[in-house]
């Protein structure tokens, strides 16, 4: 028979042990940061979600990504899809010192050839040929394809399939061919077929011509450190055995304009003195969202982020048809002591500030998203919650407009751009 004495002892451990695992209470207010920019948004009459950029956060790291291009002694390629809005990219351009652009959709080929006539284009994917047909039945003006346009192209069979256009059309393509250099996703992955790709563009002169290579890696990223390192060696080799077979059996096809493209935000940094390429993109790395938390990026700073107000804040009442769940739950968990609903939600992206927001999966939507907060965090209706989004092109295609700010001010306001054009 068990004791008084042991029952009380187990039942104390059994006590113990639920306080030892029950969670902390997480609270907090906006930093400085985030006080400033609620405040500004509050002044401004803002009342709706919105997308945020920290433009002197974004000129630091604007200036990170050319320190590298610079030492690789190449040219900076804006990756648009990254930063989707003309007047982000006329910003970056600007100070970066580029007019090179990769494109990966065809309204956005389309709108900047239309507004940056002067653009040089790399499409990033190879693009069905109806995209070739839709973009060649409208009007250029000023943007040149021949000149300023390079299509990119994964295989033999589809160098072909351009090439009947090219002709169909009578029209010369630029083509830049994409190497498969490990990420196994498209693109010539040996000698021969390159072989074979570059020996159709010789043949045929007045209907395509050599554009260049682009290879993208940014698998590497992905690989535990100790893989990275032959990895990227092995990327290098590959990059470099394409160069190396277009010099010695092609080297009629190499110009002043010839692209060596590649690299990437998570890998643009492997690419130094010692590069092979003379053409580097980079997009994503100048907002850095959460998926771009990597060593080799710890000194860029996160420059876009999502604020949206709050709509209500309530006691939680517990789960729908369980509300007597609910005075528990608050004592278990004080995180959840309170529930606030935005305006909106659903959005790639997590809380950012302030400190002690939970997403509450039940109130999941992308009308008015519920999160629970502890009855200390310091967030009102009609104040603005802030997320971090985890990717930058599908995000911030969802807010219509950009809001640039600097030093607590409203400075620049930039329309996305279209996804869809006749």
């Amino acid at each position: 028979m068990v004791s008084r004495r042991r029952l009380l002892v187990a039942g104390g451990a059994v006590m113990a042990g639920l306080a030892f695992s029950r969670p902390e209470t997480r609270s907090g207010k906006h930093s400085a940061y985030f006080d400033t920019l609620n405040t500004l948004l509050r002044r401004e009459g803002i009342d709706r979600p919105v997308l945020l950029i920290d433009l002197e956060r974004l000129d630091r790291n604007i200036d990170r990504v050319m320190a590298t291009v610079n030492a690789a002694g190449g040219g900076y390629r804006i990756v648009t899809k990254s930063v989707p809005a003309a007047g982000l990219v006329d910003y970056i351009a600007e100070r970066a010192g580029t007019r090179s652009l990769m494109v990966f959709h065809r309204p956005f080929l389309e709108e900047m050839a239309r507004l940056r006539p002067n653009s040089d284009i790399l499409i990033g994917k190879p693009l069905p040929l109806a995209s070739l047909s839709r973009f060649y039945d409208g009007q250029h003006h000023r943007f040149d394809p021949e000149r300023q346009l390079q299509w990119l192209v994964d295989s033999r069979d589809r160098l072909e399939q351009y090439l009947a256009f090219a002709k169909s059309r009578d029209v010369r393509l630029r083509v830049n061919l994409e190497i498969d250099v490990g990420l196994h996703r498209g693109g010539f992955d040996n000698a021969h077929t390159l072989h074979r790709a570059l020996t159709l563009i010789s043949e045929n002169p007045g209907r395509l011509k050599f554009a260049g290579f682009m290879g993208y890696d940014a698998h590497v990223a992905a690989l535990p450190p100790i893989l990275a390192g032959f990895e990227t060696t092995k990327v290098k080799a590959r990059y470099a055995d394409a160069i190396a077979l277009l010099r010695e059996q092609f080297p009629h096809l190499i110009n002043e304009t010839v692209t060596f493209n590649g690299a990437g935000s998570p890998t643009f940094r492997h690419y130094g003195r010692d590069s092979l390429l003379n053409d580097i993109s980079v997009g994503s790395a100048l907002l850095k969202p959460s998926h771009y938390d990597l060593d080799s990026l710890s000194d860029f700073e996160p420059s876009a982020f999502i604020a949206s107000p709050v709509l209500k804040r309530r006691t939680s009442t517990g789960l729908p048809t369980l509300e007597w769940l609910a005075a528990p739950m608050r004592a278990w968990d004080g995180n959840r002591a309170d529930t606030l609903f935005i305006y909106g939600g659903n959005w790639l992206a997590q809380p950012e500030s302030p400190p002690g927001i939970e997403l509450a999966e039940i109130y999941r939507s992308s009308n008015q998203e519920g999160y629970y907060a502890s009855k200390a965090v310091d967030l009102a209706v009609d104040d603005f919650l802030f997320l971090r989004p985890s990717q930058s092109e599908a995000v911030l295609l969802q807010f219509g407009e950009l809001i640039g700010v600097r030093e607590g001010y409203v400075e620049r306001r930039w329309p996305v751009l279209r996804q869809g054009m006749a």
